[in-house]
């Protein structure tokens, strides 16, 4: 195990996004999708967040605002898994906004159970949230994407769970092993109108909510894998998908980066 490197500074925004407007999902609290939205503001970007958990959202919501201003954030409550509210949060971005630029597909669900011992219904609520959910985003910001004719970008959040062997993550590794897939062939269809589709895939990066739904022996495990022997910030993942999300990825489509120091 490597010892433990201190992370990078922080590095402020270069206006990458300017006039641009962003839909994230998953964004309120401390993790990649509030990390993100906040790199999408300081970039010059106006975006809209959305979440299933409305109390963190408004918060989020109000906390950006009064950094960045009332007319570069707003918030929109989204359960992924239902196609309704997914129509939702894209129509209120165009509304909003006047227009749809870039979509960051961030929501996910994990858990951890035996494929022996785990039920149909541990399967499908994570299958749900993280691959169809994503499908569910990509699909309403294709055809918003395609209509208008302007191009535009979809960053989806994948993991190296999706090509690396885990116990007890089967259902989640096939969900984000899913999401490399639907980028892949998203990219593909949608090159034809100028929409870029990619993803990130991160190892581990740490947050607070990910601090209480996993085990202090497990995040030793994972963080001894890494070779800068330490996690990943929230914020060093969001700057992998400003890059995905701005013109200095022009020529990417269909890739999923790898956002990991992690060594066999």
């Amino acid at each position: 195990m490597s010892s433990a490197q201190a992370p990078p500074p922080y590095l402020p925004g270069h206006g990458l996004l300017a006039g641009r407007t962003a839909v994230v999902t998953a964004a309120a609290g401390a993790g990649i999708g509030g990390a993100t939205a906040r790199r999408l503001l300081e970039e010059g970007a106006r975006i809209v967040v959305s979440d299933a958990h409305t109390r963190r959202l408004k918060e989020t919501e109000a906390e950006l605002a009064a950094e960045f201003g009332a007319d570069r954030v707003t918030a929109l409550p989204c359960d992924v898994t239902d196609e309704g509210q997914v129509g939702a949060l894209f129509d209120h971005a165009e509304e909003h906004h006047g227009r749809l630029d870039v979509v960051v597909n961030n929501a996910g669900l994990g858990g951890t159970a035996d494929l022996a011992d785990m039920t149909d219904e541990q399967w499908s609520k994570v299958l749900d949230v993280t691959l169809n959910g994503t499908f569910r985003c990509t699909r309403a910001a294709l055809r918003r994407m395609r209509a208008a004719g302007a191009g535009g970008v979809v960053v989806n959040n994948a993991s190296v769970a999706g090509w690396r062997a885990q116990r007890g993550q089967a259902h989640y590794a096939a969900a984000k092993a899913g999401v490399m897939a639907l980028t892949r062939c998203a990219a593909v269809e949608a090159a034809a109108y100028g929409v870029r589709v990619n993803a990130v895939s991160p190892s581990l990066a740490m947050h607070p909510h990910l601090a209480k739904v996993t085990t202090p022996r497990l995040l030793a495990e994972l963080t001894s894998r890494e070779a800068f022997g330490r996690h990943a910030e929230p914020w060093e993942v969001a700057n992998v998908i400003v890059f995905l999300a701005s013109g200095y990825s022009s020529y990417l489509t269909g890739e999923v980066l790898s956002v990991s120091s992690q060594h066999p």
